[in-house]
């Protein structure tokens, strides 16, 4: 009897580590930056800024998340794509009406609607 009760004890233990496993695994999936963006660098007012010089889609807002005082500074839309880096404040607004920063790679990150 005690071998059986050893092994069901056993079991249970089992279960109980893979479910903390894919609890963990799944509210990591869910920050701002995370995966190839290699997490987050900073706020630019309630934008998350990422690691890899993008923008996050998370509709969080950044200062909330982070504790941090949101003083934003008024992000201005500019037509052309000079002075719209990641991180300086300031959004291009594309032929369509999208709204971008550009990475330090050169490419669009898109601010989400």
């Amino acid at each position: 009897m005690n071998r059986c009760h050893g092994m069901s004890s056993l079991l249970r233990a089992g279960v109980a580590i893979v479910l903390l496993m894919v609890c963990a695994s799944a509210i990591a999936a869910n920050t701002p930056c995370s995966g190839r963006k290699g997490g987050i660098a900073g706020c630019d007012g309630d934008t998350f800024l990422c690691n890899d010089g993008s923008i996050s889609a998370s509709k969080k807002s950044c200062s909330a998340v982070l504790g941090i005082r949101n003083e934003t500074r008024p992000s201005s839309l500019l037509k052309q794509a000079d002075g719209c880096q990641c991180g300086s404040g300031s959004y291009c607004v594309g032929p369509r009406g999208g709204v971008y920063c550009l990475t330090p790679g050169g490419s669009k990150s898109y601010k989400r609607k």
